[in-house]
C-alpha cells in the first residue's frame, strides 16, 4: 500500500512526489482510497435494535432490498455477512450472540468468529453488558486488538433520561469487571444522526490507519451534514492526488495522453463521490422512502449535473471550462507552491484541481441540502 497520503493536507507530500517523479506512488494512493476494504463486525443479541443498526450502517431501512431481517435467517451459532452493492469494499458482519453462561470460553469465540481479522468490532447491548461480553473484550485486547467499542443501542421505549441511566449502569458493570476508563456510546440504531454515533465514528477513525478511516467514512451513508463535510475533505484530498497525476502525465510528450487520463481519473473520483454522498437516484429514493418525503422533492434539490449522473462528457466539459477559466493569478499561486522542477506541469495540475474541487463543492452542496431536509437539520 502506498504511503503517500499522510493526511488531508497533501501539498508537501505531493510536492515531494512530483519533484521525484513518483507518479506511480500517487496512482497507488488514489487506488488505496478508491478501493480500500473495510470490515466491521457487530456483536450482540440478534434483536430488532441490532438489525436496525446494521441496516443503518448500510443506509438501508426495513423493507429495502438486501436489508438484514429480524429475526435473523442465520443460525444462532453462525455469523452473517452483509455486503454493500454500492461500496463492495465495505462489509458488515453480524456475529453470533455471546452466550452468558459459566462454561463460555472467550478464546474459542474469538477464534471461531475470527475477531482479529475485522478492522472494527462494535459490541452492542440494550441493557447492561454481560460478563461474557466483557470477557471477549478483555481477551481480544490481550491479543493486541484495539478497535473494540461498547455501544448501547436505544430501543423504542427509551427516553433521554432512561438511556443516560442505562449508560451509567453499564459503566459501573464494566468497571466492576475490570475495564479501566470504560466508554459506552449511546446509539440510536435507526437514526445515526442522533445520540453518540458521530462521537463513536470520530474515535473509530482515530484508531484506524488513515486509509481505512477514509474507507469507512466514504462507505457510510450521509446521515448528517457533518458527514457530508468530512467526505468532502477526503474527496478534495483525492483531487490533489489526481491533479498531481495529471501534472506528471502532461509532461509526457504523447499527444492526447494527458486529456484521456484526466477524464478517466476524474470520472472515477466523481462516481465514487456520487455514490458516497448518496446523490444517485436509487439512494435519493431510498432516503425519501425512509424519511417519508416525496422523492421528487429531494431529487429537485440537486442542481449539479454530476449529482444526477457522472458522465465522461460532463467531466470533459468541466475540464474544458477550467482550462479557459484558469487565470494567471491562480496559476501563479500554484507555481509558487510547486517545486521548481514541476512548474512546467503546473497548468495541468491547476486545471485538474479546479475541476475536481469545483465539482466536489457543487455535489457536496446538493448532498447537504438533501440531508438537511431529510433529517430536519435545517429546521
Amino acid at each position: 500500500m502506498a504511503d503517500v497520503l499522510k493526511s488531508l493536507n497533501l501539498l508537501e507530500t505531493l510536492k515531494e512526489s512530483i519533484e521525484k517523479n513518483n507518479i506511480s506512488d500517487i496512482k497507488d494512493a488514489v487506488e488505496d482510497l478508491l478501493i480500500s476494504r473495510i470490515n466491521i463486525a457487530v456483536t450482540g443479541d440478534r434483536g430488532p435494535e441490532k438489525t436496525a443498526f446494521i441496516n443503518s450502517l448500510r443506509g438501508l431501512g426495513v423493507g429495502d432490498e438486501g436489508a438484514a431481517l429480524c429475526p435473523s435467517t442465520a443460525a444462532r451459532e453462525e455469523l452473517a455477512v452483509f455486503p454493500n452493492h454500492k461500496h463492495p469494499d465495505f462489509r458488515l458482519w453480524d456475529l453470533p450472540m455471546i452466550p452468558n453462561d459459566e462454561s463460555f470460553d472467550p478464546e474459542i469465540y474469538i477464534e471461531r468468529n475470527k475477531i482479529l481479522r475485522y478492522n472494527i468490532v462494535i459490541m452492542t447491548f440494550t441493557q447492561n453488558p454481560s460478563p461474557s461480553i466483557v470477557a471477549v473484550w478483555r481477551e481480544a485486547r490481550s491479543l493486541q486488538k484495539e478497535a473494540l467499542y461498547f455501544a448501547l443501542l436505544a430501543s423504542e421505549k427509551d427516553t433521554e433520561k432512561s438511556l443516560e441511566a442505562k449508560r451509567q449502569a453499564s459503566l459501573e458493570v464494566l468497571k466492576a469487571e475490570g475495564v479501566a476508563l470504560p466508554k459506552v456510546f449511546l446509539v440510536h440504531p435507526s437514526a445515526l444522526e442522533k445520540l453518540d454515533f458521530l462521537k463513536l465514528l470520530e474515535v473509530m477513525q482515530g484508531d484506524l490507519p488513515e486509509v481505512r478511516a477514509f474507507a469507512l467514512l466514504l462507505a457510510l451513508p450521509t446521515f448528517s451534514t457533518t458527514i457530508v463535510s468530512q467526505k468532502k475533505d477526503v474527496f478534495k484530498a483525492l483531487g490533489w492526488a489526481a491533479a498531481s497525476i495529471s501534472g506528471g502525465v502532461s509532461a509526457i510528450p504523447v499527444p492526447m495522453v494527458a486529456s484521456m487520463v484526466d477524464a478517466s481519473i476524474a470520472v472515477r473520483i466523481l462516481t465514487k463521490a456520487q455514490m458516497s454522498l448518496c446523490l444517485d437516484n436509487e439512494s435519493v429514493e431510498r432516503i425519501a422512502r425512509q424519511r417519508g418525503i416525496d422523492s421528487a422533492k429531494l431529487k429537485a434539490i440537486r442542481t449539479c449535473n454530476l449529482s444526477v449522473e457522472v458522465s465522461k462528457s460532463e467531466v470533459k466539459k468541466r475540464l474544458a471550462a477550467a482550462e479557459k477559466d484558469t487565470i494567471t493569478a491562480t496559476k501563479r499561486l500554484v507555481e509558487l507552491a510547486m517545486p521548481r522542477q514541476a512548474r512546467a506541469v503546473s497548468h495541468s495540475f491547476t486545471v485538474m484541481l479546479q475541476t475536481i474541487n469545483s465539482a466536489i463543492d457543487d455535489m457536496s452542496a446538493d448532498a447537504e441540502k438533501i440531508v438537511a431536509l431529510a433529517t430536519g437539520e435545517s429546521q
